[in-house]
């Protein structure tokens, strides 16, 4: 295993190379630093290796072309129309559009306030999917916020719901509350009542073990569980 660290724009990041594959690791390090990763949290990229692409164009002699059969001819022109046929999703979706095959999927462990004030710009990011939250909270009511319904309001911009959990008492936080974001969130953005495609865990090792699309994680726990989670998601197969 090998690695390469460097400290750029208020974030340590670190290239780690085992066997066949290539992590990435970053991490804050001046507090107060403004981005989408947020300060105190870590985002794991995991990228594999990428398969060498085959070349199947065959080259001929033109010295030894012959006249064309209509069969040739009717296999020949079919090629050509397919091969022009053939154009990149992104070209079709326009500009802005990534592919669901291109994106990073996301599972984000730790769902409390701070990963709540920070999931607005990493939604809006159209090359991330967020496809799994981890917490041991189900629906907390154990946070604390910096003003009076703070954390609601933030969600209700969010999911675009003025009226969200009106009447509760509590601070909004923990996995179901993360998944009913990130569903409303998608739902919205593709102009569909409804959006399924985020899972919940209790356990981000279960998650680890089950989730194999993913291929970055955003740790927002306590600072003393960082590590843990970050060298399990760093160490999966």
């Amino acid at each position: 295993m090998s690695g390469l660290m460097a400290d750029m724009s208020g974030y340590r990041y670190t290239a780690i190379a085992s066997g066949n594959s290539t992590c990435y690791l970053a991490e804050a390090t001046v507090p107060g630093t403004s981005s989408t990763l947020g300060p105190g949290s870590n985002t794991i990229l995991m990228k594999g290796k990428e398969s060498p692409s085959k070349n199947t164009n065959t080259t001929r002699n033109p010295s030894h072309r012959r006249g064309l059969s209509r069969r040739q001819f009717m296999v020949t022109s079919g090629a050509a129309a397919s091969a022009f046929a053939i154009v990149p999703r992104h070209v079709l979706g326009g500009p802005g559009f990534v592919a669901p095959s291109e994106k990073i999927t996301l599972a984000c462990i730790g769902f409390g306030t701070q990963a709540i004030r920070e999931i607005g710009a990493i939604l809006a990011r159209p090359e991330v999917q967020i496809i799994a939250v981890c917490d041991v909270e189900k629906d907390g009511v154990n946070y604390l916020e910096w003003s009076k319904n703070d954390i609601r309001n933030e969600i209700r911009k969010l999911i675009q719901n003025p009226t969200w959990r009106e009447g509760f008492n509590h601070v909004p936080g923990g996995r179901d509350v993360g998944k009913e974001i990130v569903e409303t969130y998608y739902a919205k953005q593709r102009g569909k009542e409804q959006f399924k495609g985020c899972v919940t865990y209790v356990d981000f090792r279960e998650l680890l073990e089950k989730e194999k699309d993913v291929t970055a994680v955003k740790v927002m726990t306590p600072d003393h569980t960082h590590a843990t989670i970050s060298i399990a998601a760093l160490k999966r197969e």
